[in-house]
């Protein structure tokens, strides 16, 4: 199961200027502790997935640039681009890493990552679920915000389009289920999201 889907901010190297900003997160189910001693309140449990989220964007942030620089590649220009040419997921920098128990989550969890320019996204699931089909469902979610949210165009508010998203993650994720899904299968959900989304 998927526990959080994250959007942030990518830095190529740690001089850049700005922090690591996470622009959109969601979390499905929540994650209770039998050693809890006290149950959290609504605001002590939204500040600390608040910490969990932005933790795990700072790790894949320090991934993405590892990666950059053991590829060799130099610092590149990773502003909004106001080209209409689609971006190439596929040859976007991706990976995978574990998290121990307590750092930040109480399970040991997996993060999937996708780095497309400025852009991260990444996928917090449980250890033990398949990472090709993980990985798969993530480049389709990072093509569907792009395609319709224009994420890379200069100007594109997020906040503005949660709503957006969250239909996104409804029909392609629903309730952090990861689906096994063909090509016919995904045109006929994009059919359906496009449709509900101009009205």
């Amino acid at each position: 199961m998927v526990h959080a889907f994250l959007i942030h901010t990518l830095r190529a190297t740690k001089t850049e200027e700005g922090f690591c900003r996470v622009l959109y997160s969601c979390f499905f189910g929540a994650e209770n502790s039998p050693n809890d001693p006290q149950p959290r309140s609504a605001e002590r449990d939204r500040l600390l997935r608040k910490e969990q989220i932005l933790a795990v964007a700072r790790q894949v942030e320090s991934m993405y640039q590892l990666q950059q620089q053991a590829c060799g590649r130099h610092a590149v220009n990773l502003q909004p681009q106001s080209s209409d040419d689609p971006v190439a997921l596929h040859e976007a920098p991706c990976g995978a890493f574990r998290l121990a128990p307590g750092d930040p989550f109480q399970e040991p969890r997996t993060v999937v990552w996708l780095g497309v320019l400025s852009i991260g996204f990444a996928l917090v699931l449980d250890t033990e679920e398949n990472l090709l089909l993980v990985e798969d469902t993530l480049r389709l979610l990072a093509r569907l915000l792009l395609d319709h949210l224009r994420l890379l165009v200069p100007g594109a508010n997020l906040l503005l389009r949660a709503d957006c998203i969250e239909g996104i993650l409804t029909r392609f994720l629903p309730h952090g289920q990861l689906l096994f899904l063909n090509d016919q299968f995904v045109q006929g959900l994009e059919k359906e999201f496009s449709a509900a989304w101009s009205h």
